[in-house]
């Protein structure tokens, strides 16, 4: 059998330019980098204000396992198999962090037949755009730390410095580290740290910019810490966001690259969906709703995390609605839900499924009956997977008024979306007027956390922590309270304990750290031990990557 790599090496892609005609985009947009991938000038949006949106689609998933789900392989593949019956279609998915390439997960492309290419390009270093985040976060933090030794005129207390440096890389040695010694023209020594790229918040920021100049002054507006006398300092007050702004110029422009059928997809941003709020960037997605009659987008993790911060805060702040929402599930994850081990998963067990199968269920109950979307849940159909336990699915979620269609297409490709186009194309024609958000905005901070745990996660309420509470009433002085809450958790669980699988109840989630992410226009909640830099594995993805002497790179995925 054929890896996810040589797979996708041994397609020949259609020159970026044929892919662009094909999106309805004009040369005089076209960016090119190489023959396969390319930027698109922010330009185009404007010029196609007047051209009606196509119908956005969310896909989505149930709580993951490590016996996996395929929610961008059935992304890419549903837009696959809405070409194939005929549909004008665009993908629009985030970039992947280099951090969980090189670790535990491995490429994040898509899988088998269903991928977006150059897959090796996409996984590394594809356009730049996360290193240029990168540059423009550490820029920030320098002319922070210079604003202090050259005299601190803003009164910048270093024990209150919110801003960290990032790295696109899983290095736990660097989440604490102490920094500017060696004598006084060494810096100011202080207590320091660095965060995921993935993690910033300047990708969160790019992600949520509508334009360049809306970039620069949420660059601008973003607080790096305190003065000795408690006020915000901000990236403004330091005269940093010009720089910045001019080091993201060309990140902010979308990426456009293809799948493995020739879709266009516009691949750009990738903020973490378990730390920050999981999405690809306004700009791609509503690109992509320009450029053809479907815009098919993934938001990370389960629908607790991506797809609650898609609808609250994404869709909120860029007035998307969506036509209709997809939840991908497999039976060997449900069955691990109930209480399964990955080495038991070949062998039919009605009992651990029926154990496990509350997790998806209560996944399209929130998104049916608090968002009121219209949604199919998507099964990606292993060959151990039988009958008996496929038809157990589609009659429980039968009992909540939604359908269940086979997804085949990490084998098949966009030959075994086209059932799972069909379906999602009649939901497209569906009432989706009543789409509501889990909670509004004119509520107190603890009340939207509360509004979370309580109709999202199903949790019993919320533990704030002493430091919590001051961190509140600090933001509430500060005007910070109408903001939208983005959610650090756990992925592996409703619940903020990763122990709990399945649909947990009887918990109380425990809220620690509260910040404000005031570029981003939301209020960071940190619940149990989410970390904001992940570490490697014991044995990292990075040691089985390798390329040859041509330059084919092997072992990614």
């Amino acid at each position: 059998m054929m890896t996810d790599i040589e797979i996708a090496q041994s397609v020949t892609p259609k020159h970026i330019l044929e892919i662009a005609r094909e999106a309805g985009v004009d040369e005089k947009y076209v960016e090119l980098y190489g023959r396969s991938k390319a930027k698109l000038d922010l330009s185009l949006i404007e010029d196609n204000k007047d051209k009606p949106d196509g119908k956005l689609v969310l896909v989505t998933a149930i709580t993951p396992t490590p016996a996996g789900e395929g929610k961008t392989t059935t992304t890419i593949g549903l837009a696959d198999g809405m070409k194939r019956i005929g549909k004008s279609v665009a993908v629009a998915l985030r970039e992947p962090s280099l951090g969980p390439v090189f670790g535990i997960k491995g490429g994040a492309a898509g899988g088998g037949w269903a991928q977006v290419i150059p897959m090796e390009d996409i996984n590394l270093h594809f356009t730049g755009d996360f290193h240029a985040i990168g540059a423009a976060n550490n820029l920030l933090a320098a002319m922070l730390d210079n604003h202090i030794y050259q005299g601190n005129s803003l009164g910048i207390d270093p024990r209150r410095i919110t801003w960290k440096r990032c790295v696109d890389m899983n290095d736990r040695q660097l989440r604490y580290v102490t920094d500017g010694l060696g004598g006084r023209v060494n810096g100011v020594p202080r207590e320091d740290g660095y965060d995921i790229t993935v993690a910033s918040e300047i990708m969160a920021v790019l992600c949520l910019a509508s334009s360049l100049s809306d970039l620069k002054a949420r660059l601008a507006r973003i607080i790096v810490g305190y003065t000795y006398d408690e006020r915000p300092v901000t990236a403004g007050d330091l005269k940093a966001e010009g720089a910045m702004t001019a080091l993201l110029k060309d990140a902010i422009k979308p990426n456009l690259v293809q799948t493995l059928e020739g879709t266009p997809a516009f691949v750009h941003g990738g903020p973490f969906a378990n730390i920050a709020h999981g999405c690809n960037s306004v700009i791609a997605t509503k690109t992509a709703m320009k450029m053809a009659d479907y815009a098919i987008t993934e938001a990370g993790f389960g629908a607790d995390l991506g797809a609650e911060k898609f609808l609250d805060i994404k869709c909120r702040m860029a007035g998307l609605t969506p036509s209709a929402v997809v939840i991908v599930a497999t039976v060997r994850a449900l069955k691990m839900h109930g209480g399964l081990a990955k080495t038991e998963l070949g062998a039919e067990d009605l009992a651990a499924l029926e154990r496990g199968i509350p997790n998806l269920l209560r996944h399209v109950s929130n998104i049916k009956n608090v968002y009121k979307l219209p949604s199919v849940v998507a099964v990606n159909r292993f060959p151990t997977d039988t009958d008996k336990e496929i038809e157990f699915i589609i009659e429980k979620c039968r009992e909540l008024g939604v359908n269940v269609v086979l997804s085949t297409v990490w084998a098949e490709g966009g030959k075994g979306g086209e059932e799972l186009a069909r379906e999602v194309v009649r939901l497209c024609e569906c009432d989706n007027s009543g789409f509501e958000f889990s909670y509004p905005l004119d509520i107190t901070i603890e009340e939207k956390i509360e509004a979370i745990v309580k109709r999202i996660y199903g949790g019993d309420g919320v533990i704030f922590t002493p430091m919590a509470k001051k961190q509140i009433a600090a933001l509430n002085a500060l005007g910070f309270s109408g903001l939208p809450i983005c959610v650090a958790k756990t992925q592996y669980s409703f619940s903020d304990d990763q122990t709990k699988l399945g649909a947990p109840s009887g918990f109380e989630v425990t809220i620690r750290n509260v910040k404000v992410s005031s570029g981003a226009g939301f209020v960071v909640v940190l619940t149990g031990d989410i970390m904001t830099m992940p570490g490697l594995p014991k044995s990292p993805a990075a040691e089985r990557i390798d390329v040859d002497e041509s330059g084919r790179i092997t072992g990614l995925f």
